[in-house]
């Protein structure tokens, strides 16, 4: 095997690749422009129904409350909500958007409240909808109120200091890093995205080079030239390899970058750490590390699998499941209990996409990081053999 031939075989290849228009847009085009369009219009829509639900005066059923007309006279006056009196069935106009809201009074509601009786007050709303939630939040606050304004009159009728309820305060202080706290969000989507994108992008070159050179007519020059079917296959798999890692470095780079500006854009600053795009730096680059082997096996495994196809509709149709399999084996990381384990560890791809969700939510198991990164070095040699034996079988290479 020659290096220095297998890199004039990558270059002849890549000049070609780029001056084809398709690849412009597959490669840089799409991941430059497309995903953060995307991230930008995601975090637009977001804000636009997150802010108009909050301005939104939420009509809310009340159910009950005829016999306290304190409580009646104070909801009336609450100007946050829409007072809707009680009919039918509110779960039904609730999920039919026609009210936002229910609350269930219970009865004598003044009567008790003036006892220092505990009350239960219900409120019912959906989850699903944001414009529910925010109505349930009002109404809960209202309540809320209305308790510390009773309980504070009772303390001032009986001379008690206002203290007298809070002589025990529990505080609750989130003791998580907001990086940690995005990254839990952000560990799941991130590699199964890096890993997605490592296949689209070499899905392309592999059958082009491979399918597309047969259909050509190319296929015999290229093989009659003074180069070993080695760094011949070699010379390709670099191209297909840097097509596949380069998909993937653009479109994660641009989406972080935007994802800053959709961040300023939405307006919810370092409050959420849901959508805070914070994800340390080091653990983004160890997952691109450990994700190297895995873009190797998708390039060796392409080539290898679009060779035996005669058109370049033909390898689409052979390269398919595989498309198919990676993403399945990728999205299993997000089932509830799949972790990383002893029986886990040794899966391709699924291996990856757990010990990098690990990774990037801050915790590092380096004897599974190892042992992730020899198992996907081990599966891309594999298949890197595969493909130059195929190369080397003049039955799979001309196969009419």
């Amino acid at each position: 095997m020659s290096f220095r031939n297998a890199m004039i075989v990558y270059r002849k290849e890549l000049m070609d690749f780029l001056r084809d228009r398709r690849t412009i847009k597959s490669m840089i085009v799409v991941p430059i422009f497309v995903f953060p369009l995307i991230t930008l219009g995601m975090s637009y829509v977001s804000y636009h129904f997150i802010s108009k639900a909050q301005h939104e005066i939420p009509r809310t059923m009340i159910v009950g409350g005829e016999d306290s007309p304190r409580l009646m006279a104070k909801l009336r006056e609450f100007k946050q909500i829409e007072i809707v009196p009680a009919y039918g069935d509110y779960t039904a106009e609730i999920l039919h958007k026609k009210i936002r809201a229910a609350v269930s009074i219970p009865a004598h509601f003044d009567a008790l409240l003036q006892q220092g009786a505990q009350i239960h007050i219900s409120i019912y709303y959906s989850k699903e909808e944001v414009a529910s939630q925010v109505a349930a939040d009002t109404m809960a606050k209202f309540f809320n109120e209305l308790r510390d304004e009773t309980e504070k009159g009772a303390l001032a009728t009986h001379n008690l200091p206002a203290t007298f309820l809070e002589s025990i305060v529990v505080e609750e202080n989130n003791i998580t890093p907001l990086e940690l706290a995005a990254g839990s969000v952000i560990a799941r989507l991130l590699p199964y995205l890096i890993i997605v994108l490592c296949i689209n992008g070499a899905t392309t070159p592999a059958i082009d080079l491979t399918a597309g050179e047969k259909e050509r007519g190319t296929m015999e020059t290229i093989v009659c030239s003074p180069v070993s079917r080695t760094d011949l296959v070699l010379g390709k798999f670099l191209l297909v390899f840097t097509a596949s890692f380069t998909t993937a470095l653009l479109a994660i780079s641009s989406m972080s970058v935007c994802s800053i500006y959709a961040q300023k854009l939405v307006g919810v600053g370092g409050s959420s750490a849901a959508l805070h795009p914070v994800v340390a730096v080091g653990a983004t680059a160890a997952v691109f590390a450990l994700i190297l082997p895995l873009s190797v096996f998708f390039s060796a495994a392409l080539l290898a699998i679009a060779l035996f196809a005669r058109t370049f509709r033909e390898a689409q149709s052979y390269v398919s499941p595989l498309t198919s399999i990676v993403v399945l084996a990728a999205a299993t990381s997000f089932i509830p209990g799949v972790e990383l384990n002893l029986k886990t560890i040794f899966i391709p791809i699924l291996n990856t996409s757990l010990v990098s969700r690990e990774i990037l939510a801050g915790t590092y198991h380096w004897g599974f990081i190892a042992l992730v990164f020899a198992a996907s070095c081990a599966y891309a040699s594999a298949a890197m053999s595969y493909a130059v034996r195929l190369f080397n079988d003049e039955k799979v290479l001309f196969r009419a």
